[in-house]
């Protein structure tokens, strides 16, 4: 069922959990993530990158996921979402393949520049009925940023983020307080109590979580009781179906079958997502 995603986070946020928002490129990941909601009757959002929408096709992975969360999902709500938009065109794009939610990233822009940008993507998306993840510190990623960092120039500022949502209108916010993006080293310690003054100074936006693919249940859990309504998990899925393929593929060369090795890895994603929804649900209890 399709679901809208501000919904999904909120009605997280209200019963003190949190919800996964999981990323795809394929019909195996995307009935991976949907067989997993159904089978622990929880929700979830799917969402989509601007990289993955080059690499399938916009109109070709927007109809595979609609066409999958309509036909498998049941009564499940799942929101469909855009990951890491960098441009306007990227959330027009998302917005034209069906998106009832879109993210623009400008944290690596300057405070003003940052309002400006989603600002403009705010109005366009509201005129549409779509909403806007805004992000607002960087989530350092290994590639585009060196191995350190001075944590203190890249956590989300919590005046800042109030001002970001005050003068755009952006219904969720993505945080940082030394969560970092794959396999780039995170902060020691996360910034508990800088989370806990964003989720102070903007009590009805919900928080998402970059970079917590990895997080074990008692980071998730100091994390949920802070108010974070979402975490976004793409790395361990990519780790899931890889080593399943790998581990059928490699001791057998003479495979002929692709679709044998797919299920194996759709399987690996399904029981990963199922361990994270199970995680996020159950944080605080």
């Amino acid at each position: 069922m399709r679901g809208k995603t501000i919904d999904i986070l909120k009605k997280a946020n209200d019963k003190g959990q949190a919800v996964g928002a999981f990323n795809t490129f394929d019909m195996e990941f995307t009935q991976g993530i949907v067989g997993a909601v159904k089978q622990v009757n929880g929700s979830c959002v799917i969402q989509v990158t601007p990289s993955s929408i080059k690499y399938a096709g916009a109109q070709t992975i927007g109809s595979v996921v609609q066409a999958i969360i309509d036909n498998e999902s049941g009564d499940i709500p799942i929101g469909f979402h855009l990951d890491h938009g960098k441009t306007f065109e990227d959330v027009v794009i998302g917005i034209e393949m069906g998106m009832d939610s879109v993210m623009i990233d400008a944290s690596a822009e300057s405070l003003e520049k940052n309002i400006d940008i989603t600002k403009r993507v705010v109005e366009y998306a509201h005129e549409r009925g779509v909403t806007v993840q805004a992000e607002l510190g960087r989530v350092p990623y290994v590639g585009r940023d060196g191995q350190t960092t001075n944590w203190e120039d890249v956590m989300t500022d919590p005046e800042e983020a109030k001002r970001l949502i005050e003068e755009t209108g952006a219904d969720v916010l993505a945080v940082g307080i030394g969560n970092a993006h794959g396999f780039f080293k995170e902060r020691e310690v996360p910034d508990w109590k800088r989370l806990e003054k964003i989720r102070k100074l903007i009590p009805n936006v919900p928080l998402v979580m970059h970079g917590a693919s990895d997080w074990d249940k008692n980071k998730v859990k100091e994390a949920v009781t802070r108010g974070i309504a979402c975490f976004n998990v793409d790395t361990d899925l990519r780790l899931a179906f890889i080593n399943a393929t790998c581990s059928h593929i490699f001791p057998k060369c003479d495979l002929t079958d692709p679709r044998k090795a797919l299920t194996l890895a759709r399987e690996a994603v399904k029981d990963k997502v199922v361990e994270k929804i199970e995680m996020f649900k159950n944080a605080i209890l």
